[in-house]
């Protein structure tokens, strides 16, 4: 897939992907003013063009963005070196949505009405345990 950002100073190459979740932690929302629809990417990941700025939002991930338009690129998992994209960097994907997290944290005023797998917050950090081995 390739995509950029709003002022085309950066390019994004990721393997292609059909599946979009849905992130609606306080973190992601306040980030981008509503939930994060994200297309997991795990590795093989590329930028070019400008660098894009990154913020580490934790221990073990940073968000990246493109430092003159503002655009959210990324959410990186450090540990396991995966990328998240947000969906709307490729405007020609035919993407379905498959996945909530965080759904515990979603406010009241807006519904999804496809029906996906959901996990709560607990849930996805449990998940992330067994994966980097540890539980």
């Amino acid at each position: 897939m390739e995509g950029s950002c709003l002022c085309n100073s950066i390019t994004v190459s990721a393997p292609a992907e059909a599946g979009v979740g849905v992130c609606h932690c306080s973190m992601c929302r306040r980030w981008g003013g509503g939930p994060m629809l994200a297309v997991h990417c795990r590795s093989g990941v590329t930028f070019s063009g400008q660098a894009p700025a990154t913020y580490r939002s934790s221990e073990w991930a940073e968000r990246g963005f493109c430092p003159t338009c503002g655009t959210h690129l990324f959410y990186h998992l450090l540990p396991s070196d995966e990328y998240v994209l947000p969906a709307g960097l490729f405007q020609d994907q035919d993407f379905e949505v498959t996945s909530q997290i965080f759904i515990d944290e979603k406010p009241g005023y807006y519904a999804l009405a496809n029906e996906t797998a959901i996990l709560t917050g607990e849930q996805v950090f449990a998940q992330f345990a067994e994966e980097q081995g540890g539980a």
